[in-house]
């Protein structure tokens, strides 16, 4: 199916054909969101399963891996909407069982908890998965890799004690949890733990002699917050989708926004990524990609969005290796818009501007430096004259208001009055602001030190 433009699903089938080749993959599936619907799928291959020479249609599952970690994490800061955990608490208020109960949830969603990368035991992935009491106690004599907040370092295992946290203060499973509070509600009928209807069987490809062999489907127990979700291109095309316009029944603009904020990033990657809570963050360019990737044992996945230009990409296969989950889509997406740019919404005039806010529009000096405050889509911004830096603000009391982006962001913008009830000028974090460079009636500090 496609809504895009016959030249602009010819450019995507080449570049899914040249991945699906050139990576030796048994199969793949892709496919584009734009603006919250799914406009373009493929697939390629013909071995999904053993026996079968069939390509893989687009309803076929297929594991997605690591990609499960950001579905815990919206059920981890479903908790924090509901008032029933704070990110700085440590895991031992709610999982008194186990090591690392003193680290903190917001350092486990972003990996800087120092946590090994897995857990001690057989290779997670491969084994049959056991409870987590079991796994838990298998860690009591593992250490933190590095130190608390030192660096970024992935952890799988950190997701397994997630997904422990959400069973212990909802009552219930994780998967429970999950299908119950995301996948119902936002019609993910094609995403499950088990495989189920139409499925692709994991393969790796002999190096030298393209003989596939057949790896296993294990269920992977209280590891499974960290990989264990089969899924279809057409439900991760939905779940970005939910990401790039998050329904509040759900989980609030808030917490999206707090996800795809940049919190650390992994110093071996030169600022070409990051990581937020639950969910990576790849450059380089202007055009951040955001979303996760994700691999089992003959199986890789990429779903990634650039919330900029409202348009994503899902990749999945069922090889070991040879796809770009993180390039494929980025490519794909790069397509799309390099053929059908992406068209900003109109502009509409304001209706009115409430006058405690008009009051304050205008030109602005700090110190010599002219800034502008002005509305910009609906949101009060200061801007820095012949400057790209803005910052923009929301109303948090009378004559208060709180930074939401730019270097201000959680910052208090205060409007001081004479007394009179005229404007004075603006508090911005200490910083004065005045409608002329150095008011002599604010009182700016230093300028009786240096003379005005």
């Amino acid at each position: 199916m496609s809504a895009l433009l016959a030249s602009s699903a010819a450019h995507l089938q080449a570049e899914v054909a040249r991945a699906q080749a050139e990576g030796r993959l048994p199969s793949l599936a892709a496919g584009v969101l734009r603006d919250g619907r799914m406009v373009w799928t493929t697939t390629r291959g013909r071995r999904v399963r053993d026996g079968s020479a069939d390509r893989p249609v687009i309803d076929t599952q297929y594991r997605i891996g690591s990609i499960t970690k950001t579905f815990t994490a919206v059920l981890v800061m479903q908790l924090v909407d509901d008032g029933l955990v704070d990110l700085s608490e440590v895991v031992g208020r709610h999982v008194p069982e186990g090591p690392f109960a003193d680290a903190t949830l917001r350092s486990l969603l972003g990996h800087t908890a120092g946590l090994p990368a897995e857990p001690a035991g057989s290779w997670w992935e491969r084994s049959r998965g056991v409870d987590y009491p079991r796994l838990a106690a298998a860690q009591a004599g593992a250490g933190r890799v590095h130190a608390a907040g030192e660096r970024y370092h992935y952890s799988n295992l950190g997701y397994a004690v997630l997904g422990r946290v959400v069973e212990n203060v909802r009552g219930r499973g994780w998967y429970e949890t999950l299908r119950a509070r995301v996948l119902q509600p936002l019609g993910m009928g094609r995403t499950t733990y088990h495989a189920a209807g139409t499925h692709a069987q994991g393969y790796s490809v002999e190096s030298t002699t393209g003989i596939l062999t057949t790896e296993p489907h294990q269920d992977t127990g209280a590891m499974a917050p960290a990989g264990q979700l089969w899924s279809t291109v057409g439900d991760l095309l939905g779940w970005l989708g939910f990401l790039a316009d998050p329904d509040p029944a759900v989980l609030s603009q808030e917490a999206v926004a707090a996800m795809t904020t940049p919190h650390t990033a992994d110093p071996d990657e030169h600022l070409s990524s990051a990581y937020g809570l639950g969910l990576r963050l790849c450059g380089p360019g202007p055009n951040v990609m955001v979303g996760h990737s994700g691999s089992m044992p003959g199986f890789l996945a990429g779903a990634y969005l650039d919330a900029e230009r409202h348009t994503g990409a899902v990749v999945l296969a069922n090889g070991a290796y040879g796809l770009d989950v993180e390039g494929l889509p980025r490519t794909l997406v790069d397509t799309v818009c390099e053929h059908e740019p992406y068209v900003l919404a109109e502009w509409t005039p304001n209706e009115q501007v409430e006058p405690a806010t008009r009051e304050i529009l205008g030109r602005w000096y700090w110190g010599n430096a002219p800034f502008e405050m002005r509305i910009e889509n609906g949101t009060l911004a200061l801007r820095a004259s012949g400057s790209h830096r803005v910052t923009t603000f929301r109303p948090a009391a009378t004559d208060t208001w709180v930074g939401c982006s730019g270097y201000l962001a959680g910052e208090t913008m205060h409007v001081l009055r004479r007394p009179d009830g005229t404007v004075s000028h603006l508090d911005i974090g200490t910083f004065c602001y005045t409608r002329v460079p150095y008011d002599p009636s604010v009182p700016v500090p230093g300028a009786d030190d240096v003379g005005r």
